[in-house]
């Protein structure tokens, strides 16, 4: 069946055709290096996100109610207003987890492979491409018109 001829009529659709394509499709997709990297990346990301959280919870936040007056740890930092309590201390905990991972992204996109990105740029500026096969006949054209008197 050709994608671009429209359908006409319901009875032009062959269902067991459309099931093989998509699973054609599917497969080509699923299978690709880049969903797995993907994937490999997103469950690395969970984990360093896990440690970072854990980082936050367990070592910064609590230095920080250790330089701050009060009694509590940042976790039980809380407004009362009109009887209801809310919990600034887990929400400061969470912005101080989120600027460290931004900052590590930060440093690791753009410092790291912004630098591994530049250094190619670098070599490519530096070695011209090859000339192709037409380029290079249209080179020694010029040069033989260029020596003719």
């Amino acid at each position: 069946m050709d994608p671009l001829k429209p359908i006409r009529a319901l009875g032009d659709i062959d269902p067991t055709q459309q099931a093989f394509s998509l699973w054609n499709e599917f497969k080509n997709f699923a299978f690709k290096g880049n969903v797995i990297d993907l994937a490999v990346g997103v469950i690395i990301g969970g984990a360093f996100g896990k440690i970072v959280d854990s980082l936050v919870k367990q070592v910064i936040m609590p230095l920080i109610s250790v330089l701050l007056p009060g009694e509590q740890s940042y976790a039980n930092w809380k407004w009362v207003v009109n009887g209801k309590e809310i919990p600034y201390g887990l929400f400061l905990g969470e912005v101080v987890n989120f600027l460290i991972i931004s900052l590590v992204l930060f440093i690791f996109i753009v410092k790291f492979l912004g630098w591994i990105v530049r250094s190619k740029k670098q070599e490519a500026a530096a070695a011209p491409p090859p000339l192709t096969k037409e380029q290079q006949l249209l080179t020694e054209i010029r040069d033989l018109l260029k020596n003719s008197p």
